[in-house]
């Protein structure tokens, strides 16, 4: 389950590797039932070897909260500015790798793009499930405040986890404008965080002040495979 850890830490620790911005880009597939691990090896095949610049590329599960059936995510994510796969020969693979999707994917879902805006490394292999809430939200500098405010403030409760806001630049995922996410072992463990935070008082006292904001969607991502 190591690998887990590397994309929880990579759309994380990888967000460490300097002060720049960090982007990313979703595709999200219905998967052939029992596919997966041809995903997987389609990609072993014929793009393992690429080595990303600054960034990477993970294949994720989706769990509670999938829409339209989509079972998976396909995620690369890079430093703004930089090409992820610069020195690498890209426009060889890539087409064979598209190809052999093509067997194992039963549906194509919607595409999206984003940046990282704020985000505290994960350090627990364990926390290998990922909560995700697609939000709109009225002052993004107000939120960004009141978000960071919450992660400093409740240091001990996110211990260890990954916890993250950003942005949804292009084709807002069902109209969401930002997202949130934060990184746990499984339903309980995320459930029990909750329970916590909420019977405090501050906790409480700082949702409020990140001002108004609709949840649009939640839903759960593990990692399967990540370079």
């Amino acid at each position: 389950m190591k690998y887990i850890y590397i994309l929880i830490a990579t759309l994380a620790i990888s967000f460490g590797l300097s002060a720049q911005t960090v982007v990313f880009n979703v595709v999200e597939i219905k998967a052939k039932d029992f596919s997966e691990s041809d995903i997987e090896a389609a990609y072993e095949t014929c793009c393992a070897d690429m080595k990303p610049n600054k960034g990477g590329f993970a294949l994720q599960q989706i769990g509670k909260g999938s829409d339209d059936g989509m079972t998976h995510r396909l995620v690369w994510y890079w430093e703004m500015g930089e090409d992820l796969w610069k020195g690498t020969n890209i426009e060889d693979k890539a087409p064979l790798w598209w190809n052999q999707m093509n067997n194992y994917v039963e549906e194509w879902g919607e595409s999206y793009c984003g940046r990282v805006l704020s985000r505290q490394d994960a350090s627990n292999e364990e926390y290998e499930w990922t909560h995700i809430w697609d939000i709109k939200i009225n002052d993004p500098n107000q939120f960004k405040t009141a978000h960071d405010k919450i992660v400093k403030t409740f240091k001990k409760e996110f211990e260890g986890r990954w916890v993250a806001f950003g942005t949804y630049d292009i084709n807002y995922p069902s109209g969401a404008t930002h997202w949130v996410g934060v990184s746990g072992k499984d339903d309980q463990d995320h459930m029990m965080l909750y329970d916590k935070l909420q019977k405090q008082n501050e906790f409480i006292e700082l949702l409020a002040a990140r001002g108004k904001t609709e949840n649009i969607r939640d839903y759960m991502v593990k990692n399967i495979k990540s370079y």
